[in-house]
Order: C-alpha cells, then sequence, then structure tokens
C-alpha cells in the first residue's frame, strides 16, 4: 500500500511541476486558454477609445465658414426610392392651420398621395428665420443673401426668390399652394431613367415659339413651369437664380434711385427678373454649363419644343407640357384627364398681376386674352398698329366708345350675378317650403292615427296592425302648375 504524500516531500518526476493536473478534467484544462483570449479581446474592445491616440482637429471644423460651404440643414429627411429628399413644401401667408378649405383640400392632396414625405409651408411669419438659418453665419453664410430677402417688400418677388432658395438648401419638391397633387411624386421619374443620373426634373410650360419676336408676348412664349418642380440639394442653379434676382433688383432700384423695398415693377418684370422666364434662362445656362463647350450647338429652346415625351439633358429631366402644365388651352397641354397629367393648378392664389399689372392698351385691352391664339393675336397687333395712326381726336373717340363697352360689359355682368343670386334665394325658398309641407302633412298623419278608434278584430281579437302609409309627397310647383292647367282644360272642354 502506498503512503500519503508529504506536502514538504519532492515532487515525483512523474508528477512534474503541476500537482493538480491529474485532479483537473482534461477538456477544462484545454479551454481555459480560449476564454483567457476572449476576455482579452472583450476587454481590449471595449477600451478602444482610450487606448486610441487622438487625432488634432480637422481644419475644416475650426476655420471660418466660406461663401460656398454648403449649409447645415437643421431637418434631415432620408431620400426617397427616386434619390430626392422626401419633402415638399410649399409657401403661402399663414400656416395650414389656418388656411382657407380650397388652400386646404390642395394642400391635403400632397400628403395624401405621398404618405411617409415630410411636408412644411413656408409662411409670412417664419421664412426670414428660415432665411437667416440657412443662409446666415451658421449656414452657407451669404449675409448679403439675408439682407437683400430683408429689404424685399414686392411679395411675388419674396415668394420666387424663397422657392430657389428652399430648393437649394434642402431640396425635395415645390408646388405653389394652389397647385393640386394628381399623382404621387414617384410619377415625376419614369421607370426607364435611372435616378443616379437625375439632378433635377422640370416640365414645360408655355412652347409657343412662334411668338417669340412678339414685343410682349416674346420672353413669355417659350418657358419651364417653376409652379412646380423637384430638385436634389445644393443645385448650382439654384443658387445662380438667387444670385440672378439680387443683381437684377440692385439694378432696378438703381435705374429707378430708389431702395429695393420701394422698387416699382410691372407684369413682364416680375415674369423676366424672377418668374418663368428667368428660371428657364438658368436652367438652359446650366444645361450648357454641365455639358461643355465641346459637344456640339447650344442647347436652346429649339431642343425641347413640341415634345412628346420627356427629355433628359445634362442630368436634368424636361417632362412635356401635359406633366404640370396640363389644361392651360395652349401649348398643345391637353387636359388633366390624361395619363401624363402629374398635377392641376387652380389659380386662385395668382392675384399678384393686381400690384403688378400687364400692359393693357387703353382700347384693346391685354394681348394675354387672346391666350395664344395666333388669329387672336394678328388683330390685336393690327388693331394697335393703326390706333396709332389716328389722329388725336380719333384716339380719344375710340376711348370714349371702349369705355361705353366696358361700361355695358360690366353692367351686363352684374345683372346676370344679381340674376343668379336671385335663382339661388328662389330656389332656396322653394325647398324650404316643400321641407315645410312634408312636416305638416308627417303632423297630420300622426294626428289621425291617434285620433281613430280601434277598429274589432275578428273573433274578439284585435285587428292586425296596419303599416301607417307614407305621407303624400308634396308637389313642386312645375307639377301644380301642370294640374291648374289640365282643370282648366276640363272646364273649357269637359272630360273624356
Amino acid at each position: 500500500m502506498n503512503s500519503p504524500i508529504s506536502p514538504l516531500a519532492p515532487l515525483s518526476p512523474r508528477m512534474g511541476a503541476f500537482p493538480l493536473r491529474n485532479r483537473v478534467p482534461t477538456q477544462l484544462r484545454r479551454s481555459v486558454p480560449i476564454y483567457l483570449v476572449c476576455v482579452t479581446l472583450l476587454f481590449l474592445i471595449l477600451n478602444a477609445d482610450v487606448l486610441t491616440i487622438p487625432k488634432s482637429p480637422s481644419p475644416s471644423r475650426i476655420t471660418k465658414r466660406h461663401s460656398r460651404q454648403k449649409p447645415i440643414s437643421t431637418s434631415q429627411s432620408p431620400p426617397s426610392a427616386e434619390g430626392f429628399p422626401r419633402k415638399i413644401w410649399q409657401t403661402w401667408k399663414t400656416d395650414p392651420y389656418n388656411f382657407e378649405k380650397r388652400d386646404f383640400d390642395t394642400a391635403r392632396s400632397w400628403t395624401t398621395r405621398n404618405p411617409g414625405w415630410r411636408y412644411e409651408v413656408l409662411t409670412d411669419s417664419n421664412d426670414l428665420a428660415y432665411v437667416e438659418a440657412h443662409f446666415g453665419p451658421g449656414g452657407l453664410n451669404r449675409p448679403d443673401i439675408v439682407e437683400m430677402y430683408r429689404a424685399i417688400n414686392a411679395t411675388i418677388i419674396k415668394a420666387d426668390l424663397l422657392r430657389y432658395m428652399v430648393m437649394y438648401a434642402e431640396g425635395g419638391v415645390y408646388a405653389d399652394i394652389d397647385v393640386e397633387a394628381l399623382k404621387p411624386v414617384s410619377r415625376f421619374v419614369p421607370e426607364r431613367y435611372s435616378p443616379q443620373d437625375i439632378d433635377m426634373v422640370i416640365g414645360v410650360e408655355v412652347d409657343q415659339p412662334e411668338f417669340r419676336d412678339h414685343p410682349i408676348l416674346g420672353q413669355k412664349s417659350m418657358s419651364f413651369c417653376q409652379w412646380t418642380f423637384m430638385c436634389k440639394p445644393h443645385l448650382p442653379v439654384m443658387l445662380a437664380l438667387v444670385e440672378n434676382i439680387m443683381n437684377w433688383l440692385s439694378d432696378v432700384a438703381a435705374k429707378q434711385n430708389v431702395p429695393v423695398s420701394e422698387v416699382v415693377l410691372d407684369f413682364d418684370e416680375v415674369i423676366s427678373g424672377t418668374g418663368p422666364s428667368a428660371f428657364t434662362l438658368a436652367v438652359l445656362a446650366e444645361m450648357n454649363r454641365v455639358r461643355g463647350d465641346s459637344q456640339g450647338d447650344e442647347i436652346t429652346w429649339d431642343k425641347f419644343h413640341s415634345m412628346d415625351e420627356s427629355r433628359l439633358v445634362s442630368r436634368i429631366l424636361v417632362l412635356d407640357v401635359e406633366a404640370f402644365a396640363a389644361g392651360q388651352g395652349h401649348s398643345d397641354s391637353g387636359n388633366h384627364n390624361a395619363r401624363g397629367a402629374l398635377v392641376k393648378h387652380h389659380y386662385h392664389a395668382s392675384n399678384w398681376p393686381s400690384k403688378h399689372p400687364r400692359f393693357s392698351h387703353p382700347v384693346y385691352g391685354e394681348v394675354e386674352r387672346c391666350n395664344w391664339d395666333a388669329a387672336c393675336v394678328r388683330k390685336w397687333d393690327a388693331d394697335v398698329e393703326a390706333y396709332t395712326t389716328l389722329s388725336p381726336e380719333e384716339q380719344r373717340r375710340k376711348m370714349e366708345e371702349r369705355n361705353v363697352e366696358r361700361a355695358r360689359q360690366m353692367e351686363e355682368a352684374r345683372a346676370a350675378q344679381e340674376q343668379a343670386v336671385k335663382l339661388e334665394q328662389l330656389g332656396q325658398a322653394v325647398r324650404k317650403a316643400e321641407e315645410e309641407a312634408r312636416k305638416r302633412a308627417e303632423e297630420e298623419a300622426t294626428t289621425q292615427r291617434a285620433q281613430a278608434p280601434p277598429a274589432a278584430g275578428f273573433g274578439g281579437f284585435p285587428p292586425p296592425q296596419q303599416q301607417p302609409q307614407p305621407p303624400a309627397r308634396p308637389l313642386s310647383p312645375f307639377e301644380i302648375a301642370a294640374q291648374q292647367q289640365a282643370a282648366q282644360h276640363d272646364r273649357q272642354f269637359g272630360s273624356l
């Protein structure tokens, strides 16, 4: 029998330096190194930020923003499936809580057809704060833009300028407050195009190049639509539009010898300075800039005349006139029931020409009333030309005749309106009388049923309950007149 090993006894060669080897299971001894490695890796991962040597701050974070640095967006939205920000922008005098019903209905069409998209309205009370946030020191650092926007008093100029600034700062979809969405924004980009190849989506508004030399219609005869368009943020064309408007306004103020806040503009000046004409010229210039001078002739409106399908040029997708400008009655714009119609412009917010009037001839009025009808425009031109050849006395006589005609037309319009009001009032009176007659008939029928004695039933049982008869429908005035005419006929000729 082996004697027990003394704690002070030397280890045998067989036991070596690990007296507990035979007391620990073999699998556990093999797992110990793996456990140690895992614990070490976990320690290194959890303390990576402590063990890393700090780097010096990037120069871009400590240097002052320069004028071309992108603004900091205060609200981020994920891009849509087409690569454009999921944002829908509108501008109006008040916030949506105070919209009139017509404005509320058109605005709701955008949120209804584009669930998941952010919708925002910039108003007269928060637009300046937005401009300061995105173009002030915390954004693009363009104090000249902020000061110019603050100085402008003309509402339509600020509205045009603000849409370009918003599209540059954040991108997405812009639509005037009186534009209704007929289709979702996903339909703006046809499937045959790759979203990565498109920076901007616009549509044709007016395509009447045959009037390009007309003294009044010429600058409006070829234009892209800017009451609805879509673009990605930080496009140079949007910033170029803002800078072009600033330079133009400064020149106009200098010519009128007044500050920018007191500039007086007519309709055509607004169109050419900030509206569709300015928008179109900037877009064409951007197309040519992106393409370069080595790829052929200059891109002009001829490339987009009579388009029957969309066209991608220099990363700008141009849709045909039916997309954003259907139902105009010119430019072969089609109607809003067409499959390609994406929006519907109701024009109920387009009252700014009252402050910036169109040219109106004292006798023949506005040529825009022709709505691009060639025969009407030719007649207007001929009448205006003939007017210049008349003597002052004949011109005064023409103006007097025109004033008499206008007074007659206004009187006819007033009379027609009064007649419509009277007919509406008469209709309301008839409907009220019919409703009162129906109620009286119901009351009389109820009273008669309550006063009638109960009839005896067969074999002493109560009679079966009879269903109440509906009251007689009151006769309309036309039916009463017909009965009176029939009675008169019977009195004269006798009934058959």
